[in-house]
């Protein structure tokens, strides 16, 4: 991989990494159309969201530290301490538990089917048909989702659910943001709410991943597959350049729009994607 692809992709991975139309989609199909004409792979795309996925924690800094220091604070303090804390010290608590109850199911599929999300899932058949059908999902739960509750009101059930959603971004196409954003419109979140959990719950399954996938290319390249190191650090450093600017225009966007452009996009993007498989113009 050139350095020159390894910022075309890096773009791509900032781009659509935090919008809800898949990433690992889109480093996919864009690997069939560069010059090596190849699938850029599982391990690649994971490594690059560690660079979004730092953008996360600048642009989330106040609500992250707050959430880390009250949660250790409250784990580590004495009874009387705790009962001292303050209402939004006791919700960033409260935060932090749900963040590793909804992390957990993604750790579990994650780490159990690793050879289906290295071969299997990396089908473009499969990835045009979840473009589709997870853009009617989101379209669904955004159009019929009431906005009644913020994350003040997110429950036990509510973040495992999300958990559950987060699972199905193993396959490129779903959508790690679409998927989880879907969840909570359903469960009656408001789009910015939602989308802000969503992007929490994020932070410890890409960094989980993603150094994951670096001591494996590291220690295990044969697992790994072929991965150049700096090509891939090129990637990554430019996907959290443009990641950050995309998540401070998508949060201002969502107080007042909706997610139909980002539907119909996902809906044209599976569809041409199934008319080149069909004839032949890309190989699955």
């Amino acid at each position: 991989m050139s350095i020159v692809e390894a910022i075309i992709l890096g773009i791509i991975q900032g781009l659509t990494e935090f919008l809800p139309i898949s990433s690992s989609a889109h480093l996919r199909i864009a690997g069939e159309f560069l010059p090596a004409a190849t699938d850029p792979g599982a391990t690649f795309t994971a490594i690059t969201q560690i660079g979004t996925e730092i953008a996360v924690l600048v642009y989330f800094w106040r609500d992250i530290t707050g959430i880390l220091s009250s949660w250790f604070r409250h784990l580590v303090s004495s009874r009387a301490v705790r009962e001292a804390m303050s209402p939004q010290q006791r919700a960033q608590v409260r935060m932090g538990w749900l963040i590793i109850v909804g992390t957990i199911p993604i750790v579990i599929v994650g780490y159990t089917a690793q050879s289906a999300i290295r071969e299997v899932f990396r089908s473009l058949w499969l990835v045009a048909t979840v473009l589709i059908v997870f853009g009617v999902v989101l379209w669904l739960a955004d159009y019929f989702g009431r906005t009644t509750k913020t994350l003040d009101q997110l429950n036990v059930p509510h973040g495992l659910s999300y958990g559950l959603a987060q699972t199905l971004a193993l396959i490129p196409g779903v959508s790690r943001s679409g998927a989880t954003i879907s969840m909570g419109r359903a469960l009656g979140y408001s789009r910015v709410e939602a989308t802000r959990y969503a992007f929490l719950l994020a932070i410890p399954a890409v960094f989980g991943s993603g150094f994951y996938e670096l001591r494996t290319a590291v220690f295990n390249p044969a697992a790994a597959g072929p991965l150049d190191f700096v090509a891939t650090a090129v990637a990554t450093v430019t996907a959290g350049l443009v990641g950050f600017a995309v998540i401070a225009w998508l949060m201002r966007f969502l107080t007042t729009g909706s997610f139909l452009p980002f539907v119909l996009y996902r809906l044209g993007l599976g569809g041409l994607l199934l008319v080149l498989l069909a004839t032949g113009v890309v190989d699955a």
